[in-house]
C-alpha cells in the first residue's frame, strides 16, 4: 500500500514536471525564434551595430514624434483664430419694399471673434456695414437685433 501511494506521487510529480517543461520549452523556442529573426546575417560584431541602427531609429522616432505633437498644437491653437462658424441671415427691413433682399452675414473664429457684414436694400440703393464681434458682441457699435441673430446661427455651427 505504501508503495503503492508513492507511486501515484512520484506519477503525479512527473505528470507536473513533465508539463512543466512543455510550457517552459515553448517559451524558450519561441524567444530563440524571435533572436535569430533579429540575428538574421549578423555576426556576434555586425549584432552590436543592429542594436545600435535599433536604438538611433527610435531616437529618431521619438523626435519625430515630439516634432509632430508640437505642429499639431500650434495648428490647433492657429485653428482658432480662422474664420470657422458663418452665419447668414435674410430679412426685410422696409415693410414698402418686397422680399428679403438685405442680408446679414456673421463670420466668427472659434472663440466667437470675428465681424457682422450688413447689407441693406432699398428702392434708393443698397448701404454696406460692417461691425466687429468679440466674444459673440459688439465690440465698437451696438448689434441690432437681427445682427445678434445671424451672430446666433453662427454660434450653433460646430
Amino acid at each position: 500500500m505504501v508503495f503503492n501511494l508513492n507511486q501515484q506521487v512520484v506519477s503525479l510529480i512527473l505528470v507536473i514536471l513533465t508539463s512543466w517543461l512543455i510550457i517552459i520549452s515553448f517559451f524558450l523556442f519561441k524567444s530563440v525564434r524571435h533572436y535569430n529573426r533579429l540575428t538574421q546575417g549578423t555576426n556576434k560584431a555586425k549584432l552590436a551595430e543592429v542594436l545600435e541602427k535599433i536604438l538611433k531609429s527610435l531616437e529618431v522616432s521619438d523626435q519625430r514624434i515630439d516634432e509632430l505633437v508640437k505642429r499639431a498644437e500650434r495648428a490647433e491653437k492657429e485653428g482658432l483664430t480662422h474664420i470657422q462658424k458663418v452665419g447668414l441671415l435674410r430679412f426685410n427691413p422696409f415693410e414698402e419694399v418686397g422680399g428679403d433682399q438685405s442680408f446679414i452675414l456673421a463670420l466668427l473664429n472659434g472663440e466667437n471673434d470675428g465681424i457682422v457684414l450688413t447689407s441693406l436694400h432699398s428702392r434708393a440703393g443698397s448701404r454696406w456695414y460692417g461691425k466687429t464681434v468679440k466674444d459673440g458682441k459688439g465690440l465698437e457699435h451696438e448689434l441690432s437685433a437681427e445682427e445678434k441673430e445671424a451672430i446666433k446661427k453662427a454660434e450653433k455651427v460646430k
